[in-house]
């Protein structure tokens, strides 16, 4: 029986955070309350991952599906205990620093869970885009922020310039078709803000 001693439901009741943590960047930006949680975030970059990952299959690339899967679902798991610490904080904490809190947070959340090795593994993975499937979910966590941005946009919100330049000259270090395919949407992002109209 799960007891709050147990260290899986120890991990599920604190990750619970992220559902009501909103993301800073919105807030920053006069977004109003409710615009986006960190779950809601991760919850788009999971499915954005597996769709282009299922996309690449079809295609013929060899790639790890559920490894993809596995680092949408805790890339920001960190978040439940540093919070969500918008691009700016950067400019103050150094990215160094900010990485070495965020790897020290999430190594904390799992480390009585019986797989947390593979967890950290996954998560250092994602920092480092050490292999393929995580350079794929860091194109699918910027997919994922143009299409929140382009809902904003379509619903009247302007001001949001900034969150498109990372569409201009993106690296994400993939090859071949997964390059390609995640160019093509990015293009096809730009496309629809177009639509958008001035000032957008």
């Amino acid at each position: 029986m799960l007891t709050l001693n147990n260290p899986l439901l120890s991990v599920l009741v604190e990750l619970q955070r992220l559902k009501r943590l909103e993301r800073t960047g919105w807030s920053l930006r006069g977004m109003p309350p409710g615009t986006e949680s960190v779950a809601a975030h991760s919850f788009g970059v999971g499915v954005t991952a597996m769709l282009l990952a299922d996309e690449l299959v079809h295609r013929g690339v060899s790639i790890d599906v559920e490894q993809v899967l596995r680092i949408s679902l805790l890339h920001d798991w960190a978040e439940a205990r540093v919070g969500d610490m918008p691009r700016t904080a950067i400019t103050y904490f150094g990215a160094e620093t900010r990485k070495a809190a965020e790897s020290a947070a999430l190594a904390d959340i799992v480390q009585n869970l019986n797989n947390h090795a593979l967890y950290r593994a996954l998560y250092v993975n994602y920092e480092e885009r050490s292999k393929p499937e995580a350079r794929l979910v860091k194109a699918a966590d910027v997919i994922d922020l143009l299409v929140q941005v382009l809902a904003l946009e379509r619903a009247g919100a302007r001001g949001l310039d900034e969150f498109w330049e990372v569409a201009r000259n993106p690296d994400f270090q993939l090859e071949g078709p997964a390059k390609e395919l995640v160019a093509d949407i990015l293009e096809l992002l730009r496309k629809e803000r177009r639509k958008v109209g001035p000032g957008s």
